[in-house]
């Protein structure tokens, strides 16, 4: 039993014993919380949750659970502050139970079973082909990338899944800019940046001439109807993406389960008109199809088919959830997509309902939305030509570290550059909440002194020289003296690493990796000053391995979050 269970147990007796209320030990003990002061206590369990069913005030239930609550061999003192039920742990009881938990585990600590028998997917990147893979796609797949881990690691089944935007009039515009303009251009070399400014070329001219327009849109259906010499483009630009978006991912250590685009569902969706037409809910418009949904909630109508008859993303959508639930059987089905996309995901998981699916599968539709993610000098758009290639982005962020390296004495320069450099890019772009608009700055992201990537990495570095300097092994049979892990700084660090594992749940039910970013930073900042303040490797032996012990769980737990975010620790730094 850990410290928040015995916590628990102790509220649950107290209520049991004196007030007429069903209470769940469960729901006690994930209420139970760490105090952001330290003052206030190790742990605080908020008396707000029991307030509606006593019919009393926030203050005086925790006034009358503190009066009922013996202090004890764990429990040192209780308090209240406002409505807030605060507990102080004993020191040793803090040290034996985070060693003896995190022992039963080391390398693995912080796994769980919660997932067992779940299954879970993970769409993220999903970028479009014939595109270069810009700035605006990286946070869809560093946040995918990390949801994937942190599921993974908690015991789901879990599938990635890499949406590929391969369908659309975008395609069709990109072949009629190829018809006029592709002679112009050699292939041989950059063919993505190629097909990028013909791109903006025919975009330019759908602008000033609608004729060219409703010829883009005639070419998409004849893509959807399977016209050889668009088909044979459409193929040439896609294979081409993919070796430029394969080396992002090795860059990058992100990896898919499934890559399949838009294209997959194209001999899908004539089941799903078939199956919203039964329902008598498809209704046209100015000769397109639609379905109202302001029995939903929305006022904008979902188009499901457009006036040529060609599809629509929200209909290849529809025809994926119907996939993915008969092939996957998945629990949850997360889209790691911008909030942009906002009412599309609201149209497409209401009409989903009309599907005849079980309803397991629609509540588990989630869109993981992010904010924007812009350089200072602006927002890009692929489509006018103004954009930052991640490639280019994580070069540079390479060579800077080579840079600030160029005089250490160190073996693998090269490869550990890139392990930093790459790192501080991900942990750059998922250090704030997901839902915040982000002005990414390169310089600021390398700081090695800073809340950043390579400060983290760091300090896992210099655990893991410390424990190879004094050849630590964690030994089975030798007891850790926890008297010696009680001053201020060790409880401080031991906090923290006790309550690993609720930090990565909190961070999968808010599908929030900013969650473990600011844990490891709290952590590796916890652990410096108890660096600075202590000698680690001393003359006493017990007090020597009860402090190796504690840098080596703080080795592994910082290695494991820094993992779980997609980052590499290096051997040396």
């Amino acid at each position: 039993m850990d410290l928040k269970e015995k916590i628990a147990n102790e509220i649950y007796i107290t209520l049991k014993s004196n007030y007429d209320i069903k209470v769940d030990l469960n729901q006690i003990k994930n209420n139970i919380e760490v105090p952001k002061e330290k003052q206030n206590g190790d742990y605080s369990f908020p008396c707000f949750v029991l307030a509606k069913e006593l019919k009393k005030a926030p203050f005086q239930i925790a006034s009358e659970l503190k009066d009922e609550i013996q202090e004890n061999s764990v429990i040192e003192k209780v308090d209240v502050v406002n409505g807030f039920l605060n507990f102080y742990i004993s020191k040793s009881m803090i040290a034996k139970e985070t060693v003896e938990k995190f022992d039963e585990q080391k390398e693995d600590y912080g796994k769980s079973e919660i997932g067992n028998g779940k299954n879970v997917i993970v769409e993220y990147s999903s970028p479009n082909i014939a595109k270069p893979f810009h700035i605006g796609h990286l946070k869809t797949t560093i946040i995918g990338n990390s949801l994937y881990r942190l599921y993974k690691f908690l015991g789901f089944n879990t599938t990635g899944i890499n949406h590929l935007g391969d369908y659309g009039t975008q395609f069709a515009k990109l072949i009629e800019g190829y018809k006029r303009w592709g002679d112009e251009y050699d292939f041989s070399e950059d063919p993505i940046d190629k097909l990028s400014q013909i791109y903006v070329r025919i975009n330019e001219l759908c602008e000033q001439d609608e004729n060219v327009l409703n010829e883009c849109r005639e070419t998409f259906k004849k893509l959807e109807d399977g016209d050889k010499y668009c088909v044979d483009l459409w193929n040439k630009f896609k294979d081409l993406s993919m070796q430029e978006f394969n080396k992002i991912y090795d860059l990058l250590d992100v990896k898919f389960d499934s890559i399949k685009g838009e294209s997959f569902y194209s001999d899908k969706m004539g089941e799903v008109l078939d199956i919203l037409e039964k329902t008598g809910k498809v209704e046209e418009s100015n000769g397109a199809k639609i379905i109202d949904l302001t029995s939903e909630g929305i006022k904008t109508p979902c188009i499901i088919q457009k006036s040529n008859g060609s599809s629509i993303y929200a209909t290849r959508d529809l025809a994926a959830i119907l996939y993915r639930a008969r092939t996957y059987d998945f629990d949850k089905c997360l889209y790691v997509v911008g909030e942009e996309q906002t009412l599309h995901f609201k149209q497409v998981f209401a009409v989903a309902k009309l599907l005849g699916l079980d309803k397991k599968y629609t509540d588990g539709l989630e869109h993981v939305s992010y904010g924007m993610i812009r350089l200072p000098e602006g927002k890009m758009s692929t489509r006018k030509g103004n954009f930052v290639k991640v490639k280019d982005l994580l070069d540079e962020s390479i060579a800077k570290v080579n840079e600030i390296m160029k005089d250490r004495d160190i073996e693998n320069k090269d490869e550990i550059a890139k392990e930093v450099g790459i790192g501080a890019v991900i942990f750059d772009t998922l250090k704030d909440s997901r839902s915040k608009n982000q002005v990414f700055d390169l310089n600021s992201a390398l700081n090695f002194n800073g809340e950043t990537g390579p400060y983290v990495q760091y300090t896992a570095v210099r655990t893991a020289s410390i424990l190879k300097k004094a050849n630590f092994k964690p030994d089975e049979n030798k007891e850790v003296d926890y008297s010696k892990l009680t001053d201020e700084d060790s409880i401080n660090v031991l906090k923290l690493i006790s309550n690993f594992e609720d930090i990565l749940l909190l961070a999968m039910k808010k599908s929030e990796p900013s969650i473990i970013t600011r844990y490891v930073i709290d952590l590796a900042e916890s652990y410096s000053s108890f660096y600075n303040n202590n000698k680690v490797i001393c003359e006493d032996e017990e007090t020597s391995y009860a402090r190796l012990y504690l840098t080596y769980m703080t080795n592994c737990t910082l290695t494991k979050g820094l993992h779980l975010l997609g980052i590499k620790v290096p051997e040396r730094m």
